[in-house]
């Protein structure tokens, strides 16, 4: 439906993160080589967001429409340096808006999403994950915080725009405390509760806050690249690097400069992680 990208490392134009290599972002965008059925071009408009050395905080740049028709991206992103970066571009599902507001990077405070892939039905299957998410939040002893009402929160009528409203609470780590202590398990509450209710849904997530990069694989592809002083989640490689690793299916994946974890995502299974070789 999408193909999106995150590096953290040493700094690197922004720009270049989405053209780098002779299968970048960019050409995913007119020229995807794994889209397993999620159209065949994403050209429903593209974003990146990108954080600073101490990821205080962070920018974004978006567009509604094709990655390959904005001049900015050759003239004005790489002229900006950043230690993150995160990408995507678009694919509308049929029946959502192509518009500026739906496409990714979210923001929210220090982080950046995005979503490749589809919910269907996701305004009942996300009014139903947000009401196991309170049923949770009660259960614990927490003030009710996980309320249907919250989707009327999302930046565009999009499942990606309300999946990121529900990660978004579950990140807050403001009092009274959340059901996630880590990103990680952040993702897992959510894709587990997504797949629950729709098991043929698509979610693969890329979150980023500017030191690390945390991902699920969920039907569509993901691979990644780590060295020394980086590390790259990309939905394809963009070059021939023998160092590109395929992520398994259902997975959720960490990454940091020199480290990659990926544990197993089943759902109703026992978890099993493992560090993957460099």
């Amino acid at each position: 439906m999408c193909r999106h990208i995150g590096y953290v490392g040493t700094p690197v134009p922004v720009g270049e993160v989405l053209t780098r290599g002779p299968h970048s972002l960019r050409t995913q965008a007119w020229a995807p080589r794994e889209m397993r059925g999620g159209g065949t071009i994403n050209a429903d408009g593209f974003g990146v967001a990108w954080w600073g050395r101490d990821a205080a905080s962070v920018t974004r740049y978006r567009n509604a429409d094709p990655i390959w028709t904005d001049p900015a991206v050759d003239e004005v992103l790489p002229q900006l340096t950043a230690h993150a970066v995160l990408g995507s571009v678009r694919s509308a599902t049929v029946g959502m808006p192509v518009e500026r507001a739906a496409c990714a990077p979210f923001l929210w405070e220090t982080w950046a999403f995005s979503h490749n892939g589809v919910v269907p039905g996701w305004r009942s299957v996300l009014t139903a994950v947000l009401s196991d998410l309170d049923t949770a939040a009660t259960r614990a002893g927490m003030t009710r915080r996980y309320e249907t009402s919250h989707l009327l929160e999302a930046e565009a009528l999009t499942d990606s725009a309300a999946l990121w409203v529900l990660l978004r609470r579950l990140l807050d780590p403001e009092p009274p405390a959340g059901l996630a202590e880590t990103p990680a398990t952040a993702l897992r509450l959510l894709v587990t509760g997504v797949l629950h209710h729709a098991p043929d849904a698509r979610v693969n997530l890329l979150l980023g806050n500017g030191t690390a990069l945390w991902a699920t694989t969920c039907y569509h592809s993901l691979y990644a690249l780590i060295g020394d002083e980086f590390a790259v989640l990309s939905s394809e490689p963009y070059d021939d690097d023998a160092r590109w690793q395929q992520l398994p299916d259902r997975s959720l994946v960490c990454a940091e400069p020199g480290e990659l974890s990926v544990e197993t995502l089943d759902l109703g299974r026992s978890t099993a992680t493992e560090s993957l070789p460099i």
